[in-house]
């Protein structure tokens, strides 16, 4: 009995005690002991929306809100404006004063955007696809920081499709042929390609497995809804040999095979989408909202009853929970509008995935669909980048005005999403688009800088603020009509030619800012680091914040010099300048060395921090080689020689980063100038072979005159890069060298005369 009451106290003192909340367990990692510096309150609202208050209780600052997502905003809010504390990729931590600055009046914000999306599936691959459990804890983090309640989690996806797989009879070898490599799943779910990067060992299975229950745990403690993947009628594409399916032709997607879609009237169309909800509920549980992109990226097919196969989704998407929402990509060809129209309103959430260019509805676009999405609810999305590529990057008046123009005009939208094909990149774009729905007031990113720049610095110094402003007006600033995806690509990381100017196939580039912008905003940014570094007389000699973006900063403008250079080595190479071209030329190679020096600084522009996150996944030096050949082969060639060359997805992903810079891009520029230079000192000797005598008696002058006109020196260079992809030698993580110092190094030799 004594034992019983004292159990009974026991239990009573801890329900007496105040309850822990998610938000003091992110509070105490951002900074140890922070949580006892705040008071967090969890109120609803009486008015039904989404808000956050900041108020003062004694040296407190209250965080107030009607859910935990809107409280870690309300946190983020007070931190960024109040204390001067900026926390996103490149600094998630921070030292919090002894005692924090103190709310004098109070604030409250509040919205009917109450759905707050996150993620792309090609961010699965092109950022997450190594990433432990402390990297995901840091995003989730993240994520509540800047109020995304609905983050897509495809996590351990394959481990659904394994299980499912096995049950309909394929075997493990049939199953690595289909399921892609770690570097490539994003590709395979969106039903792209098959196979490519794998077989998968078994401890892949179970690690993503593990990683996913604790992402989806985490989730779920903040109040999130995320978004599973439900089942979009994919199968293999020999599923009609196999099984005896009714499936569509599967077709190619850039020389990959993709896999084949389940036709609706098929009479196993039932049972297969059962059997994937059973497996997919079994290991992750039932989710208020499935993700599902059928024929993405396809031609119409006359074949398909477009209308048919969304009833049949989403039916088996509501047998397996009848109050859930099919969430859709608004891209390209989707939704098609035969298979939205055929759907019943409040079932379908479309994400308008790039709103800040081209909004399929809202503000005028090349993409813009006069009806929008009829009767069913969208997301204004901000896709921002694409490839996880380096580069700064924006459209700021085009965000802002679509933003609010959509809020005039467009019904139906629900919030708000970041739909990255990268994150970890340009942390002004998704500041400025977290804050939207909670500035229910027009304003112009002139007026929104300037307190960016004291929040992410604690400090106003005149020569930040100037480059920051420059930045905003320019490289930031990328104007309507111009339809480029992403950062202006670096000159460095494309195969050498000619007529360089993209690296990637797909990126639309197009010139809209004067490089002599960044090189002024970059020398401005130094102005400010020099001046600020005497406040911080300890090594690192600048706060994170600072030197991260004096990197990227200085990055940039270097980049750009780098692609004038390029324009002059070649123009003294078509001039027959041949000590101007090599001249020339050996400047350019410098400067790239000097890129690759410069990014040494920063762990976030190492190769190593890449690759090291592949090995580390692997538990067997079988799997460590497969996952570290997924990360290089994803960042260079993208895939097969084909696929690379003729289906163009080689430097799709391409990275200005160091490592990379060194031993990848300079031996393909280094070898292409020595080619041109020995072409040139070619055509001073006498060339025999243009004679019309011998072996060209027989041709005609058109043909003797083109064979006299110079020519583009033929290099194989798959055969160059595939080699690479194949190596293993070791990239560090780790930081070298002093960023302030490389980076006065570069502004030197970019301002020599």
């Amino acid at each position: 009995m004594r034992r019983l009451l004292l159990t009974l106290i026991g239990m009573l003192c801890i329900a007496l005690q105040p309850q822990a909340n998610p938000i003091d367990d992110l509070l105490e990692r951002i900074d140890r002991g922070a949580s006892r510096k705040f008071k967090i309150e969890l109120k609803q609202a009486k008015d039904g929306r989404d808000y956050f208050e900041l108020d003062q209780q004694g040296s407190r600052p209250v965080i107030r809100g009607n859910s935990w997502v809107n409280i870690g905003v309300g946190l983020n809010w007070y931190l960024k404006y109040h204390a001067g504390i900026h926390l996103t990729w490149n600094q998630m931590q921070a030292k919090l004063p002894d005692r924090l600055p103190a709310v004098a009046k109070r604030e409250r914000h509040d919205t009917d955007l109450r759905l707050r999306y996150a993620f792309n599936y090609c961010t699965f691959s092109y950022s997450m696809a190594f990433w432990d459990w402390p990297r995901w804890q840091q995003e989730i983090d993240w994520l509540c920081l800047h109020g995304v309640n609905l983050p897509l989690a495809v996590v351990g996806e394959e481990c659904v499709w394994r299980n499912m797989l096995l049950r309909l009879g394929y075997t493990e070898e049939e199953i690595g042929r289909f399921i892609a490599g770690p570097a490539f799943l994003a590709w395979w779910a969106m039903n792209n390609l098959e196979g490519w990067g794998g077989p998968l060992p078994r401890s892949w299975y179970t690690r993503q497995e593990q990683l996913q229950k604790q992402i989806l745990k985490r989730m779920r403690e903040l109040g999130m809804h995320p978004v599973l993947p439900g089942y979009c009628g994919m199968v293999p594409h020999d599923a009609r040999e196999r099984l005896g399916l009714n499936v569509s032709e599967a077709g190619l997607w850039n020389g990959f095979q993709r896999p084949a879609n389940l036709m609706p009237t098929d009479e196993r169309f039932d049972d297969i989408a059962a059997l994937y909800y059973d497996e997919l509920t079994r290991l992750y549980g039932r989710a208020d909202y499935y993700s599902m992109d059928p024929f993405h990226e396809s031609s119409d097919d006359a074949s398909v009853d477009y209308a048919a196969s969304g009833q049949k989704l989403m039916a088996a998407m509501k047998r397996a929970n009848p109050r859930a929402v099919w969430v859709v990509q608004g891209w390209t060809e989707n939704p098609r509008p035969q298979m939205a129209d055929a759907l019943e309103a409040g079932d379908l959430l479309i994400l308008d995935l790039f709103s800040e260019c081209r909004p399929m509805f809202g503000a005028p676009s090349i993409w813009n669909r006069p009806q929008g999405y009829g009767k069913h609810q969208w997301l204004f999305c901000l896709l921002e980048n694409f490839g996880a590529n380096v580069g700064l990057h924006g459209r700021m008046d085009q965000l802002l005005g679509n933003f609010y123009y959509s809020e005039e005009v467009a019904s139906f939208k629900k919030g708000i999403g970041f739909t990255m094909e990268g994150s970890e990149n340009n942390p002004v774009m998704f500041e400025l688009m977290s804050e939207l729905p909670w500035r229910p007031e027009p304003f112009t990113k002139e007026q929104w800088v300037p307190a960016y720049v004291k929040a992410r610095y604690a400090t106003d110094d005149e020569h930040l603020q100037q480059a920051w402003q420059l930045l905003a007006q320019t490289i930031y600033n990328c104007p309507a009509g111009n339809n480029q995806q992403g950062p202006h690509e670096s000159i460095f990381c494309g195969r050498p030619s000619l007529n360089n100017f993209q690296a990637s196939s797909w990126s639309k580039m197009k010139n809209y800012y004067n490089p002599q912008a960044t090189l002024r905003a970059a020398s401005l940014f130094l102005e400010g680091c020099n001046h600020n570094s005497s406040l911080f007389p300890l090594h690192p000699s600048l706060p994170n914040n600072l030197e991260y973006d004096l990197v990227d900063i200085t990055r940039q403008a270097l980049a750009d010099q780098a692609r004038l250079q390029y324009q002059h080595a070649i123009a003294d190479y078509k001039a027959f300048n041949i000590e101007g071209f090599r001249r020339g030329a050996d400047r350019f190679l410098h400067m790239l060395l000097l890129q690759d020096s410069l990014l040494a600084t920063r762990r976030e522009f190492r190769l190593g921090h890449w690759t090291q996150a592949a090995i580390s996944c692997g538990t067997t030096p079988e799997e460590q080689k497969l996952y570290e050949w997924n990360a290089r082969v994803q960042i260079t060639t993208w895939g097969n020689r084909y696929c690379a060359d003729t289906g163009g997805l080689r430097d799709y992903a391409h990275k200005e980063w160091q490592g990379l810079l060194r031993d990848f891009y300079y031996p393909r520029w280094k070898t292409y100038f020595d080619a041109l230079e020995a072409q040139m000192r070619a055509w001073q000797q006498p060339q025999p072979e243009l004679l019309a005598t011998g072996p060209n008696a027989n041709k005609t002058s058109s043909e003797l005159f083109a064979m006299a006109l110079p020519q583009e020196p033929q290099i194989d260079w798959y055969a160059m890069e595939e080699p690479w992809t194949l190596q293993q030698n070791t990239y560090t993580a780790e930081p070298e060298g002093d960023a302030l110092a490389v980076a006065r190094r570069v502004m030197e030799f970019l301002n020599e005369k």
